[in-house]
């Protein structure tokens, strides 16, 4: 099969789909790889580290996409590569379909086979190829919630950790799956008081196991939400509902609850955000403020760390990549069933049931 591997024009998504590592082990199953020049760089991999690894270098995206029987990406495709997308071609990434119809429609449009990380499954029900992106922003949001939370960017002026004599900085997390658990790590290790809800026992029961004495459990109801936003500094929203919209948490009304300064992370943004006042934005210009409330809804968190975040990943799609160039996807998907749960739209057709209820179609 032909492999493309597109440089990434998302704003300031600085990660590759694969590595040079992941790239030798197609050509080796006697797969032909192309990847658009300089589309590693910026997570530290050349031109030559790919060659090396035996893939061809391309030019432009556009030759990318048009040679490719199959697209491995990081992000959905933006409105310029709407156009490049053709039938019968398998493009393999995140999408997350649900937060956008426009994307939707135009891969519906294209006729390609759009089979979505986000959705694959393991054989336990997890999301192997979400888990590692999950575990990055969830550690992400905790330092850039702490950075945020400094008085020269409009934050209340807490550190986190506090110091001897001054009580640490309180955060509320809501979600205690990956991102939630990630975030909790890192913010208890900087000594924060952190409060993690679920509607999940076991996972709270987890979270208790695992975690230390300084992370306290509730069980999440909207009053208990209600109550903890009028004290917290920093509130990490890690809801996911597979492949579909996240419930809205946060209402702009209880913004007005919270004090001058509180910090809000979206890492659910994606998904639409689990926050009414959630907008989707840019690692160029991250932060925006509501009722004096900052709101940080970065939607591509870990494009920041690309070499960590593109290892991680690389890790994680390789059996995938290999399973759909080695026996195409029809063959692929009817062998591993949580593979086959990747598939979104083909060939026109929306195969997801959760794209179909976001858009009501």
């Amino acid at each position: 099969m032909i492999i493309g591997l597109p440089k990434e024009i998302k704003n300031n998504e600085n990660r590759v789909a694969m590595t040079p590592a992941g790239v030798y082990e197609l050509v080796k199953n006697n797969h032909t790889v192309y990847v658009q020049t300089n589309a590693g760089f910026n997570s530290g991999f050349k031109d030559e580290d790919y060659t090396e690894a035996g893939a061809t270098i391309l030019p432009t995206i556009a030759e990318v996409y048009a040679i490719s029987d199959m697209i491995v990406k990081v992000k959905e495709p933006i409105e310029q590569e709407y156009q490049l997308a053709k039938a019968g071609q398998i493009i393999f990434t995140y999408f997350h379909f649900a937060s956008s119809e426009k994307l939707t429609e135009a891969m519906i449009k294209s006729n390609a086979v759009c089979i979505a990380y986000e959705t694959v499954e393991g054989k336990d029900g997890s999301l192997p190829l979400l888990t590692p992106m999950s575990e990055v922003a969830g550690r992400m949001a905790v330092q850039q919630g702490a950075k945020y939370l400094e008085k020269p960017i409009k934050g209340k002026g807490i550190l986190l950790g506090g110091v001897p004599g001054v009580k640490p900085g309180q955060v509320l997390i809501l979600g205690a799956g990956v991102v939630g658990v990630q975030a909790a790590k890192m913010a208890s290790g900087l000594g924060a008081h952190v409060t993690i809800l679920d509607v999940n026992m076991d996972r709270l029961r987890y979270v208790n196991d695992i975690l230390p004495s300084n992370v306290i459990t509730e069980f999440s109801s909207e009053y208990n939400i209600k109550k903890h936003i009028k004290t917290h500094d920093l509130i990490i929203g890690g809801i996911l509902i597979k492949g579909a919209k996240a419930p809205k948490l946060i209402t702009k009304e209880m913004l007005k609850e919270m004090e001058p300064g509180t910090v809000l992370v979206d890492v659910a943004v994606d998904q639409g955000g689990c926050m009414e006042t959630t907008k989707p934005t840019t690692h160029e210009h991250p932060t925006y403020i509501i009722d004096d409330v900052v709101h940080y809804c970065v939607a591509n968190m870990p494009g920041a760390v690309p070499y960590t975040s593109t290892v991680a990943l690389t890790n994680v799609t390789l059996p995938y990549v290999l399973q759909l160039a080695n026996k195409g996807w029809e063959k692929a998907c009817e062998d591993n069933e949580g593979l086959q749960k990747g598939l979104n739209i083909v060939f026109g057709e929306i195969v997801y049931k959760e794209i179909t209820e976001a858009f009501e179609v």
